[in-house]
């Protein structure tokens, strides 16, 4: 459904700091910064980016949004959440595990990251 993702960033070494630790924790490589100063996590999936926002104004996270990343396990997901709130991150919502819901039974970890962008591992059980 999604080709790609962009987040602003405050503070894109910051930023860069904790996505390339957390989505370490998934496997993913390095983010790789372009001539603008973006920063792109490329899969074979889809596209995640970090950017300082174009306009000038300061990037904020949007207040009820969430972005979702998949994850192997609740052990990966638990890796995820404290390799994030080790460079940068903080802890939000229920803390990391299975949770009940209506949609089954899911693995649920948050964060948000650097610049206040909430995220979010999840594993469908």
């Amino acid at each position: 459904m999604f080709s790609h993702i962009m987040l602003g960033a405050t503070d894109l070494a910051a930023s860069k700091k904790f996505y390339d630790a957390a989505l370490g924790a998934l496997g993913i490589g390095p983010g790789h910064q372009d001539d603008k100063g973006r920063v792109f996590y490329m899969t074979d999936t889809g596209i995640f980016a970090i950017s300082t926002p174009i306009n000038g104004e300061p990037a904020c996270g949007a207040n009820g949004g969430t972005i979702g990343f998949n994850v192997a396990s609740p052990e990966q997901g638990d890796a995820w959440h404290a390799a994030g709130v080790a460079n940068g991150g903080t802890t939000c919502e229920d803390p990391p595990g299975i949770r009940e819901s209506e949609m089954g039974k899911m693995y649920l970890a948050y964060l948000r990251d650097p610049s206040g962008n909430k995220i979010c591992a999840l594993k469908r059980m």
